[in-house]
């Protein structure tokens, strides 16, 4: 007897991703951008450098408001995919169709964020001095997390939408699924 899965909507890698792993990646930068190494560290990182961190009062207080507002935007998504998937998984652990409804909903805001962020990659990339710009070794984690990362989520977020990995229960289905009744 196959085990069932503790949420359909999320099996497998996209569960490991985005439970778990995406709120990490984004809640991180939250707490590095408040509280340790800070918002100096922070703003130093957008720009990969091996000139040493200026110290915090090198920034003006524009500078760092926005950095400390851009923390909360971090902490915001994280938590967001944090406890929302979770809702879903624990509150409807019997509706698959609408588990995947409200999974779909959360990922499309998602993705939309992530669509209107290759704005910011094309930035963030023609941010970058040119001799760091084809040279992907050189990148700091910052810059990874801003380029290579979003462009990850975005491609796994398509992925999910189009069933691949997964079985569907609304999205990327030509008929609409029937739930037997032993299930629910």
């Amino acid at each position: 007897m196959a085990m069932k899965e503790d949420f359909p909507a999320l099996p497998g890698f996209y569960k490991l991703l985005f439970l778990h792993l995406e709120p990490i990646s984004t809640i991180s930068p939250a707490i590095l951008a408040w509280v340790f190494p800070g918002a100096a560290w922070f703003h130093h990182q957008l720009i990969p450098s091996s000139e040493p961190v200026p110290d915090i009062s090198s920034l003006d207080g524009r500078t760092k408001m926005a950095i400390w507002q851009l923390g909360n935007c971090y902490l915001l998504l994280g938590l967001i995919s944090s406890l929302v998937f979770r809702a879903i998984r624990d509150a409807l652990p019997n509706d698959l169709v609408a588990q995947e409804r409200i999974v779909g909903a959360s990922l499309t805001a998602l993705a939309l964020a992530d669509v209107s962020r290759i704005q910011s990659i094309v930035a963030s990339y023609i941010g970058l001095p040119a001799e760091l710009r084809s040279d992907f070794a050189s990148w700091n984690p910052m810059t990874h997390g801003n380029i290579t990362f979003v462009i990850f989520l975005l491609s796994v977020r398509l992925a999910w939408f189009a069933g691949i990995g997964r079985k569907t229960y609304y999205y990327a289905r030509s008929t609409p699924y029937v739930q037997d009744k032993k299930s629910k």
